[in-house]
């Protein structure tokens, strides 16, 4: 976590105050939902209430203090003179508060994330294994029935899956998306049941030591209709080659035209309205992004997301989704469960 700390120093201008959660859990481990650490140029200072107050003095390579429970109260009385702050992490309220105890606040934006985008061996291995528990929770879900259940109880039933495997929990609420829902990106289970022809968007990660693994497959409940078969042949072409795409000092741009192109000569370019991708890590969206307006430059050790998506109103839809770590000879695939279309009974 010092090291961590160390290359946060070498970007600042002025002492940073952190306060966004994960931020402060990856520099320094401690997990907070009211905490703040402010890095200086010689000393990393924690403040946190009682109820973490424990867990705090055993953080090492900080001074702490225990605040009362309105953090932003307490640090207006503390702290003094110029300081960085997280724009996307302070509220309005905080930051009156913070101000008019004579702080002169200086908005800093993704400095945390900038050194979060980049992955080191631990945080690759908690992915991996993540990833790896999602694959299989993927292989045993495909050996159950799908037809006359209902979205949701799949969903639960591989949310299930992933604590039988050994995760901490899902990393965020699974998709499980059937026929006319299926056209939805981020629908919501619900009581529908899977019919015969349908396909079935399920997109969904286990979550482990904190960090999220993410992938989606798009399964068929018996033949698909010839649209639904071939946006889906076109789909995996789409994500191959958006994967040959990543390497790092491709842009995000770069990364989301290879696979659309593909997408579009197929003849399906109005109905993939999303972008490419998105970073995952302590978050399941995280920097960097891959769509059409990113101004991020891939880089070793970024984990992404790859997943073009085909969408019908009214009919159905298809996404393929793999996650995978960025390398300078090409995508390490993550996710390895079968890109080949699956019937599902």
């Amino acid at each position: 976590m010092s090291e961590r700390i160390a290359r946060l120093r070498q970007r600042l201008e002025e002492p940073l105050l952190v306060l966004a959660p994960p931020n402060v859990r990856y520099l320094c481990g401690l997990e907070s939902t009211n905490a703040g650490l402010l890095v200086g140029p010689e000393e990393t200072r924690l403040f946190t209430d009682f109820r973490y107050a424990q867990a705090a003095r055993g953080v090492e390579g900080v001074v702490f203090a225990e605040t009362k429970r309105n953090l932003a109260v307490d640090l207006a009385e503390r702290l003094s003179g110029r300081i960085g702050f997280e724009p996307d992490a302070l509220s309005y309220a905080q930051y009156e508060t913070l101000a008019g105890g004579g702080l002169e606040l200086v908005p800093r934006r993704g400095l945390v994330e900038g050194l979060r985008a980049l992955k080191d061996e631990e945080e690759l291995d908690a992915i991996r294994r993540a990833s790896a528990i999602t694959t299989e929770a993927y292989e045993r879900l495909t050996e159950e029935r799908f037809q006359g259940r209902t979205e949701r109880e799949l969903a639960w039933r591989l949310e299930q899956l992933f604590h039988e495997l050994g995760a901490d929990g899902p990393a965020f609420p699974s998709i499980v998306a059937s026929g006319p829902n299926a056209a939805l990106p981020h629908a919501r289970p619900g009581e529908r049941s899977v019919q015969r022809g349908d396909t079935v968007l399920v997109d969904a990660g286990a979550k482990l030591d904190g960090y999220c693994s993410d992938c989606t497959r798009t399964f068929a409940a018996g033949p698909l209709s010839g649209e639904l078969r071939e946006a889906y042949d076109a789909c995996v072409e789409g994500q191959l080659a958006g994967l040959e795409a990543v390497r790092p000092r491709v842009t995000g741009a770069e990364a989301d035209a290879a696979a659309r192109s593909a997408i579009v000569e197929a003849g399906f370019g109005e109905a993939f309205g999303h972008g490419l991708g998105h970073g995952v890590g302590l978050l399941v969206h995280e920097a960097p992004r891959l769509s059409a307006e990113s101004t991020d430059t891939l880089a070793a050790t970024n984990v992404v997301t790859v997943e073009p998506g085909v969408y019908f109103p009214g009919s159905g839809g298809v996404r393929i989704e793999d996650l995978v770590v960025v390398r300078e000879e090409g995508a390490e695939v993550l996710t390895t469960f079968t890109k080949e279309l699956v019937e599902v009974e």
